[in-house]
C-alpha cells in the first residue's frame, strides 16, 4: 500500500523502527519516502503515521500476516545505551539489552533493503560513519549505518566547522567546553534541523540530513 502523489508514481514506503521523535523519519520523507514509525513508547511529536508496538514483534506480525509487501525498505535505530560511551564508562552495559542482533536477523529474513543505525562502538557490520560536518551542520554527532546495500558517504572534516553545538545532556546556554558550545534549545533545533522536538528528544535523535542523504541512495536502489 503506497501513497499516491498526483501525477507521479507511488511513493516508496519505509518502515521506521525504534523511531523516537522522528529525526530519521523526516530525512527519509525529504528524500521522497512515505514513512511509517514504530516505537515501544508513545511519540506524540512524531510527524508521520505512528504505531506503538515492540519493533521485533511488529516485524514478526508482518511476516506472519504476509504483509511485508506493504513496505519497500526498513530503517531501524535500536536503543544505543548498551554501546554508548557513558554506559561503558560506568560499567552498566549489561543493564541494557542488545537489540541489534535480533533486529538484524529479522531484517535479513524479510529480504528488504535495510539500514541499521547506532552509535560508534556498536557491533554493526561494515558500517559507514556520518557526521554533521559532512552536511554543513554545526554538529559532530558521529553515527554508524549498516546496510545490505552499498552506501556511499562524504568525507568527515571537522576543520570546516567554525562553531560546534553540543546536542547532548541538557541545553546549557552559551557555556563552552573543548571548543563545543552547549547552546539553548532553539540553537539545538536549528543545528539539528528538528524544530518540532524538545531537548530530550533531540539528545537521542539523528539529524534528518543524515537520512535524507541515505534515503536518496535507497530510493535510487529501487530502480
Amino acid at each position: 500500500m503506497h501513497a499516491m502523489v498526483r501525477g507521479r508514481k507511488p511513493m516508496p514506503r519505509l518502515l521506521d523502527l525504534y523511531c523516537g521523535a522522528g529525526g530519521a523519519a523526516q530525512g527519509y520523507a525529504d528524500a521522497g519516502w512515505d514513512v511509517v514509525g514504530v516505537d515501544l513508547y508513545p511519540q506524540p511529536n512524531y510527524p508521520f503515521e505512528f504505531h506503538q508496538a515492540n519493533a521485533i514483534e511488529f516485524l514478526a506480525m508482518l511476516d506472519q500476516l504476509n504483509e511485508v509487501w506493504m513496505f519497500d525498505a526498513i530503517h531501524a535505530s535500536p536503543p544505543c545505551q548498551r554501546f554508548s560511551t557513558m554506559t561503558k564508562r560506568w560499567a552498566r552495559s549489561n543493564e541494557h539489552p542488545d537489540l541489534i542482533a535480533p533486529t538484524r536477523e529479522w531484517l535479513v529474513k524479510l529480504e528488504l533493503p535495510y539500514i541499521i543505525e547506532n552509535v560508534v562502538g556498536a557491533p554493526l557490520h561494515n558500517p559507514v560513519l556520518l557526521c554533521g560536518s559532512m552536511f554543513g551542520l554545526p554538529l559532530r554527532r558521529h553515527r554508524l549505518f549498516e546496510s545490505n546495500l552499498l552506501l556511499l558517504r562524504p568525507e568527515c572534516d571537522h576543520r570546516s566547522q567554525s562553531r560546534v553545538i553540543g546536542v547532548y545532556g541538557h541545553p546549557g546556554g552559551s557555556s563552552k567546553r573543548d571548543g563545543i558550545t552547549f547552546g539553548s534549545t532553539e540553537e539545538w533545533r536549528a543545528a539539528m534541523g528538528t524544530p518540532w522536538m524538545n531537548a530530550p528528544e533531540m539528545a537521542e535523535a539523528i539529524p534528518p540530513a543524515y537520512t535524507h542523504y541515505l534515503g536518496q541512495q535507497l530510493y535510487a536502489a529501487l530502480g
